[in-house]
C-alpha cells in the first residue's frame, strides 16, 4: 500500500506558487536523478536538481536558503534528457523570482562614505540591492 501525502496549506501554496511561475508541473517529477547526473553545476550546488524538485514537491519553503537555484546555469541539460519533459532551469528561475520579489536590500546605501558612493559604479549598487545573495 502507498502511502499518499498530506501538505499542509502552507506548503501546498508554496507548491502552487512555484508551478505557477514556472509553468512546470513539479508534481509529475518521479525523482529519476537523471538531472543531478546530467548537471555540469552539481559539484558546486548545496543540494542536488533532484533534491531541489523534491523539496519544492513538498511544498518546503527551506528550499529558498539554498544557493543551488542561484548556481543553475540555464544550460537546459537537465531539461533535454528529463524522461517527464520538465524544465527544471525554469523551476530554478521561479525560486530566484520569488526571493527577489522580497525586495530585500543586501546593502545598506545609508551606510556608505561619500567616497565609496563616488567610486563605485551606480550600477553595481544598484544591482547589489536587489541580487546580492550570498
Amino acid at each position: 500500500m502507498i502511502k499518499k501525502l498530506k501538505l499542509s496549506d502552507k506548503n501546498v501554496d508554496f507548491l502552487k506558487k512555484i508551478e505557477e511561475l514556472s509553468g512546470e508541473v513539479i508534481t509529475r517529477c518521479d525523482q529519476c536523478g537523471i538531472c543531478s547526473a546530467s548537471c555540469p553545476m552539481v559539484s558546486e550546488m548545496d543540494i542536488t536538481p533532484s533534491q531541489l524538485m523534491r523539496m519544492v514537491q513538498l511544498g518546503e519553503s527551506e528550499v529558498m536558503e539554498s544557493k543551488a537555484m542561484w548556481l543553475c546555469a540555464s544550460c537546459f541539460t537537465c531539461t533535454v534528457r528529463c524522461p517527464r519533459g520538465l524544465d527544471l532551469s525554469k523551476v530554478a528561475e521561479a525560486l530566484r523570482q520569488v526571493e527577489l520579489r522580497q525586495a530585500i536590500d543586501h546593502i545598506d546605501v545609508k551606510k556608505l562614505s561619500k567616497d565609496e558612493m563616488k567610486r563605485l559604479p551606480q550600477i553595481a549598487l544598484i544591482s547589489g540591492m536587489r541580487k546580492f545573495t550570498g
